[in-house]
């Protein structure tokens, strides 16, 4: 069993014991959270696919942790007019691990 869900702009598919890292999402380590934005439920044959959500259809999670991902470098740079500019950037992320699928 698996769903497609959608949380912090971007859509991810998760099946019932898989940790994830997602957009920052408020909540303390250890406590539950109900993902309710769900675009597809699948069980084995079955296939609920939503316009654009599924009616009833919710993700229970369980924040494990809260962190930053890996540095990314930003390099610009225009040939021959002495121009370069570096920046760096650490997104935000809330990791989770799936508890259950409800359709």
């Amino acid at each position: 069993m698996y769903a497609v869900i959608k949380t912090g702009g971007k859509q991810h598919r998760v099946s019932l014991g898989e940790t994830l890292k997602i957009e920052t999402v408020e909540g303390d380590v250890g406590a539950a959270i109900v993902l309710d934005k769900v675009l597809l439920v699948a069980d084995g044959d079955k296939l609920s696919m939503g316009k654009p959500l599924v009616a009833g259809a919710t993700v229970q999670a369980t924040i494990v942790s809260h962190g930053r991902h890996d540095k990314v470098r930003i390099f610009k740079m225009r040939r021959r007019k002495h121009y370069q500019k570096r920046q760096g950037h650490r997104q935000n992320y809330t990791e989770i691990r799936i508890d259950g699928i409800s359709a």
